[in-house]
């Protein structure tokens, strides 16, 4: 029997703030949190989580001025043996689990989406084939909200790729679950229409000796905010974030993540790329990204190891990248951690090496650039989508004429 009953806030009342919207003599992984979007404030550019963000593109979505659903998000699973796919009323109890909204607009999406879809592997099922998933927007002038849980039981082990595409404004909030010694590896593409506005919250869950591996590849769509957070459950745990985005004239892509390490000898990699490419006489706003890393190790964490890095390639003229990365450690007993960041366009030595065996300059760059993803683009377990996101580059990099 579904319970209905609504998660509880987890914080009763908003903590005294600082300017930048976190507690007081607090941690990152204190931010205040609810299920309640009335709990939040209206985000203004003050906000540290919201001082990148274009809030007057947000179409009122973040601020209560536009949030009635006009539409619907279509998500549908590819059925697998072991697999069981429901549509579950939005107050179902396993909803919330893996961790409750930081910022108003996850908040409106929990509040304002009436049923979720929960995904399950059985314990112990071992999925040989990729599973597939397809979640549809719901077209452009139309608002929707959505929630999705993808839920690993212990031992289980099984690969996603979630294909995220149409228009519309979408806000939504995804839950991976993974239970103790399972192993996911999650693959969201975001293939969004040029006037797609996605805002999404996703929260992992790693169980004790658990494995997760969360790669998100972000092509279209108008302005794309994603905002990955990692908790642990028990010791052992390893997360391993991948992100691959590249940004056209008008576009805005921003990856805003947190990994919280709270409990003993867990593991953390991140490695994000991307590349920007704009035109300095187009009309449009520039292409903007924006990726933020926020690494935690409470004082109870002994023993972690975390690394974390982003990388970002500006092809063009008419582009900005920002790359902040954050490391808070409270604790000296860890097996390693560092952090690494950097924003810059073609290495000329690279290029001078390619054209002097003989090979054109526009040639020569598009190689750079294949070099420059291949790191990601192998990291991905799936052939099948490791050559569709190359052909994806390959056209964007036709697209621009390098």
């Amino acid at each position: 029997m579904t319970d209905t009953t609504t998660p509880t806030t987890e914080t009763a009342a908003a903590p005294v703030t600082d300017r930048y919207g976190v507690p007081v003599g607090a941690t990152k992984g204190d931010q205040f949190s609810s299920f309640d979007v009335d709990a939040f404030e209206v985000p203004s550019h003050k906000d540290e989580i919201w001082r990148f963000t274009p809030l007057r593109r947000l179409r009122g979505i973040h601020d209560g001025s536009n949030v009635t659903a006009s539409g619907r998000i279509a998500v549908t699973v590819a059925e697998q043996d072991g697999l069981r796919a429901e549509t579950v009323d939005s107050k179902d109890k396993r909803i919330g689990e893996a961790g409750a909204p930081r910022d108003r607009v996850a908040a409106q999406a929990f509040t304002s989406a009436d049923e979720a879809t929960i995904i399950t592997v059985a314990k112990e099922k071992v999925i040989a084939e990729p599973v597939y998933v397809t979640v549809d927007g719901p077209g452009e002038g139309n608002i929707a909200f959505g929630h999705t849980q993808v839920r690993l039981e212990p031992f289980a082990n099984a690969t996603f790729v979630v294909d995220q595409r149409g228009g519309g404004t979408i806000a939504e909030n995804a839950e991976f679950v993974v239970g103790d010694s399972a192993h996911l590896e999650v693959v969201l593409i975001q293939d969004w229409d040029d006037d797609a506005l996605h805002l999404a919250a996703h929260h992992l869950l790693v169980g004790r000796d658990a494995t997760v591996t969360y790669t998100v590849v972000t092509f279209g769509g108008e302005i794309v905010r994603i905002a990955p957070s990692v908790r642990y459950a028990g010791p052992g745990g390893t997360a391993h974030l991948n992100g691959l985005y590249y940004a056209d004239d008008g576009q805005h892509i921003e990856h805003r993540l947190l990994v919280d390490h709270a409990v003993p000898h867990c593991t953390s990699r991140i490695l994000y790329k991307g590349a920007l490419q704009g035109d300095a006489k187009s009309n449009l706003p520039d292409a903007h990204t924006v990726w933020i890393g926020d690494v935690l190790i409470r004082a109870e964490a002994q023993g972690t190891d975390t690394y974390e890095m982003n990388r970002n390639l500006v092809l063009t003229d008419g582009a900005r990248a920002d790359s902040v990365p954050n490391l808070e450690i409270e604790t000296g007993e860890i097996a390693g951690a560092g952090h690494a960041s950097a924003v810059g366009r073609f290495d000329e030595e690279h290029l001078f090496y390619l054209m002097s065996r003989g090979i054109a300059e526009d040639v020569a760059r598009r190689l750079v650039v294949r070099g420059f993803f291949g790191e990601v683009i192998n990291r991905i377990g799936v052939p099948e989508v490791r050559e569709r996101i190359t052909e994806a580059v390959e056209l964007e990099l036709q697209s621009s004429g390098i």
